[in-house]
This record gives structure tokens, C-alpha cells and sequence, in this order.
């Protein structure tokens, strides 16, 4: 008798509502993550007027994109590895691709709804509004940074094995990125030119720069298309290094 293999899409339909429900199930750890950018929003209300709405709003998303990247993306594959979940789904006759593809549009869904979420609070709390423009290129360099933060994710969990390591490790990063970026550009003079400099090409600088130039099309200019190509770069090397490094099993 043969055994009949079900079509991508049945497959990857049956995998999104998966992984959809269990992401609807820890919930708690999506609030979390929509919350620590409303807060950053809140509490830099006061730099509206001296360094822009699209500062403001830009810091906030890559807080955002970065926990989602860093923290949810890399920490999930790590815990569902080491319960054996993807060797399992292996056995199953379905393509590899579908299983961390289902993943990753879960965490492209969590982008936009982070980009969204921000994007009310700001115009509620803090009185900024864009033009119907600028709202698309954000959402469109929301999706490019957010991509970044999954591959550099997907190279944590892939180099790192034990779970808890991963989960350590992610936080870690997590702390430099976060830390490095909100102050680098506000203490320039403090941290010194080179500093800065190394800051604003860092992954967390890039992203920044091009989600602020989306806010403004009439200001990008060829620094963000810079930002642009660079993050790019670090999508495909983190990516390519994430692939070839990561096993569907801790033995």
C-alpha cells in the first residue's frame, strides 16, 4: 500500500496553526515583548521635541524587533529541540524548509504586530503621526531589521546547543545591543567618536537607522541605503552561518 505525501501547503497549514496556538499559550511572553517597547516609548516622551518623532519611534522598534529576534525566536528553537519536537516532525514526510518556515512566519507576524502596536501608542501617547508613506517603509524596514534579529538568533541557536546556554547567551547579547545602541547616540561625546561609530554599523545602529529614515523618505539618503546593504549583510552571513552550524537534535 502506498503511503500518500500530503501537499506543501496542507503541510505548512497544519504547522502555522501549530505553532500559532502555541504561541497564542505562552501569550504572557508576547505581552512582555510588546510591552518593553511601549515603555521605552513612554519614557522617552520627553525626546520628542529635541530629537524627533522618528527617533523616538525607531529606538522603540528595534527594542522590540531585538527581544523578538534574540529572545523569542532563538530560545523557542532551543526549548523545542531539546524536547525532541523537530526530530519528531523529521520523521514525518514533509520538508525540512516547512518546519523553520513555519517558525519564522510566526515571527514575521509578531514584527508587524510590534511595528503596529508602537506605531498606535506613539500617535496616542506621544502625538506622532506619519505620512501614509513613511507608514509603509517602516513596516517594509521593520521587516528587514526584524529579519536580521531572527538570523542573528538562528546563529545563536544554532552554534549552542544546551538550552539553557542559548537562553543565557541570547540575554547577554540581548543587554549589549539594547544598552550600547540607546546610549551610543545620545552620549557621542562621552563614548567617543570610534565608539559611536562602531554603534551606529552595529546591527542594532543599522536597524535604527534605516526604520528612521522610513519615517522620513525625503530624508533617506545614501547613509541609510549604507544601513540598508549592511544589515543585509548581516542577515545573509548570520543566516548562512545559522544553517550551516544548526542540528535538528542535542546529541
Amino acid at each position: 500500500m502506498e503511503t500518500s505525501i500530503p501537499k506543501i501547503s496542507t503541510v505548512l497549514k497544519t504547522l502555522l496553526r501549530a505553532d500559532f496556538t502555541t504561541q497564542w499559550r505562552n501569550r504572557r511572553a508576547v505581552v512582555l515583548t510588546l510591552i518593553v517597547p511601549v515603555v521605552i516609548l513612554a519614557l522617552w516622551k520627553v525626546f520628542v521635541e529635541k530629537m524627533g518623532g522618528p527617533f523616538v519611534l525607531s529606538n522603540s522598534i528595534t527594542i522590540g524587533l531585538v527581544a523578538t529576534g534574540l529572545m523569542g525566536y532563538s530560545n523557542s528553537i532551543a526549548r523545542d529541540r531539546d524536547k525532541g519536537i523537530f526530530q519528531r516532525l523529521r520523521v514525518a514526510p514533509l520538508p525540512s524548509w516547512t518546519i523553520m518556515g513555519s517558525r519564522i512566519i510566526v515571527q514575521i507576524v509578531m514584527i508587524l504586530l510590534i511595528t503596529t502596536f508602537v506605531f498606535i501608542i506613539g500617535k496616542q501617547y506621544d502625538g506622532i503621526t506619519l505620512t501614509p508613506l513613511a507608514y509603509v517603509l517602516t513596516y517594509f524596514t521593520a521587516l528587514v531589521g526584524g529579519v536580521v534579529y531572527l538570523s542573528i538568533g538562528q546563529m545563536i541557536v544554532g552554534r549552542i546547543q544546551n538550552p539553557e546556554t542559548v537562553n543565557s547567551a541570547s540575554r547577554f547579547i540581548y543587554f549589549i545591543f539594547i544598552m550600547s545602541g540607546m546610549l551610543g547616540e545620545m552620549y557621542i561625546n562621552e563614548v567617543g567618536k570610534t565608539i559611536h561609530d562602531i554603534i551606529v554599523w552595529s546591527p542594532y545602529g543599522t536597524v535604527k537607522t534605516i526604520l528612521a529614515a522610513g519615517m522620513e523618505p525625503a530624508k533617506w539618503n545614501n547613509n541609510a541605503s549604507m544601513a540598508l546593504l549592511a544589515t543585509l549583510g548581516y542577515t545573509v552571513v548570520c543566516t548562512t552561518l545559522g544553517i550551516k552550524w544548526f542540528k535538528w537534535n542535542t546529541k
